[in-house]
């Protein structure tokens, strides 16, 4: 019996002293399991050590001094046997209500689902992430340290099954995120991002959003790249009116003031970049494309070259219109009324001799003043032709592509087809000036033709009355 006694007490001693430590180190964390196990592992090596120990105080006390530990070690027994009951009822009630709850939450998720609320704002999330995958206003929202960003979230609220249902906090944020660029896309707004340069190198500058449609940084219009959700310099800068548009709506302090915007996120200010200049679209038209240039060159100096002549021509021949008794050899006019004066010596009296002679006149101008009007006119008429050339060498191009890839893919095409229509338009684009300057050109020399017909039928006609009154 006393040793039963004295196993029972080193027991519950050993019992109170595993209870204590426990109880002084605390809760284990719920992440740190195995210092637990370690822990549990020393205190159960530990055990045998300080039942022993307990074993040899306990028989080198007095009989009064045992009695007294017993009652003590009886009295903790029946503490932890009450606590542990009393934990035993608590962990039971606690499943209970668990139960309870969680069948209340099944219910109302069940109510939710076949209200189609969470296949609603899945398919809400999806059509918002789609939205916000290459919107700019992703450069300036960045996700607080250590939270998803908001593609991210959105994109896993789309991915959720039918049998998962969405939190409250999920909903709440979807409602914040649509909220946030709802609000995001009316305002203009600096803040400091990340600029990828054109040298590809990354800097933090200044960056200037105006609602979702364009960002600057510096007095240069910048690009958004979704997949690095960053912002990047354009290759090569826009035209002067783009930038002075921009420093113009930066000086503004009241009112209202233009601006270039672009709905696409600068996707549309990239194309417009990427556009071949003029000098391009000429390389691109090849052969047929410099001769039809050249034509049109020689045609636009010899239309000067006779434009600044006839223009003189007229002039003077006005001139001339002024003084018919004094005529003088600078101007068509003044030659043909030279040449039906003749030599005073030799009087010509006879009609028919000074009408010829008046017509050879005048036949012997008409060449000067319609010079170079026959290859303006041939211009015109083979500008269009050798663009047809052009169109025809292009779209045999096109062809040949088409037929070495075995696809009709149009960025493979784009060069024959671009050759074709580039030839096309340099050939009506010297066809049509041309034919305008053909027609001032005819028309000022016409004019100073029907003069000099005018004049040479008054002459002629004086020549005629004075015979027949003579």
């Amino acid at each position: 019996m006393r040793r039963f006694s004295f196993a029972v007490i080193g027991i519950a001693l050993t019992a109170l002293v595993t209870t204590s430590a426990f109880a002084a180190s605390g809760p284990a964390p719920s992440n740190s399991l195995d210092a637990l196990l370690s822990r549990v592992k020393a205190q159960g090596e530990g055990e045998p050590a300080q039942f022993a120990k307990h074993r040899a105080a306990f028989a080198a006390a007095s009989a009064e001094e045992q009695q007294a530990m017993m009652e003590r070690a009886q009295a903790a027994l029946e503490k932890l046997e009450a606590t542990s009951a009393q934990i035993s009822r608590q962990f039971s009630k606690n499943e209970l209500e668990i139960g309870a709850l969680t069948n209340k939450l099944n219910e109302k998720a069940g109510a939710l689902k076949l209200s189609g609320v969470f296949s609603v704002a899945r398919q809400t999330a999806a059509d918002v992430a789609s939205v916000l995958q290459g919107s700019l206003i992703a450069s300036q929202l960045q996700p607080p340290q250590g939270e998803a960003g908001r593609l991210a979230f959105l994109y896993a609220l789309a991915a959720g099954g039918e049998s998962s249902a969405a939190t409250t906090a999920q909903l709440d944020r979807l409602w914040y995120e649509m909220q946030r660029a709802m609000t995001a896309q009316g305002q203009v707004v600096r803040y400091q991002a990340p600029v990828v340069q054109a040298d590809g190198t990354s800097a933090i500058q200044s960056v200037l959003r105006i609602g979702p449609f364009t960002a600057t940084s510096e007095g240069r219009f910048l690009k958004y790249m979704p997949e690095l959700h960053t912002l990047s310099v354009l290759p090569q800068p826009l035209p002067e009116e783009f930038r002075e548009r921009l420093f113009g709506f930066l000086a503004a302090t009241k009112g209202y003031a233009p601006v270039v915007a672009d709905p696409s996120q600068g996707v549309l200010l990239g194309l417009y970049v990427d556009r071949p200049t003029w000098l391009e679209r000429i390389k691109l038209g090849q052969e047929v494309g410099y001769v039809i240039i050249a034509i049109g060159i020689i045609g636009a100096v010899v239309f000067l070259m006779q434009l600044v002549r006839l223009v003189a021509v007229r002039l003077a021949v006005g001139k001339q219109l002024e003084e018919l008794d004094n005529p003088k050899s600078n101007n068509p006019l003044g030659r043909v009324l030279l040449a039906f004066k003749g030599d005073p010596d030799r009087i010509e009296e006879d009609a028919d001799l000074a009408e010829l002679r008046i017509t050879e006149a005048v036949l012997r101008e008409e060449p000067k003043l319609n010079r170079f009007q026959a290859f303006l006119r041939l211009a015109v008429a083979a500008g269009p032709l050798l663009g047809l050339i052009g169109t025809v060498i292009g779209m045999i191009i096109t062809f040949q592509t088409i037929t070495e890839t075995g696809s009709a893919d149009p960025r493979l095409m784009a060069t024959g087809i671009g050759q074709a229509m580039i030839a096309t338009v340099l050939g009506l684009g010297i066809a049509i000036p041309l034919l305008f300057a053909n027609a001032l050109l005819s028309s000022l020399s016409q004019t100073v033709v029907q003069i000099l017909d005018k004049q040479s039928a008054g002459m002629l006609a004086e020549r005629i009355e004075r015979q027949r009154y003579a």
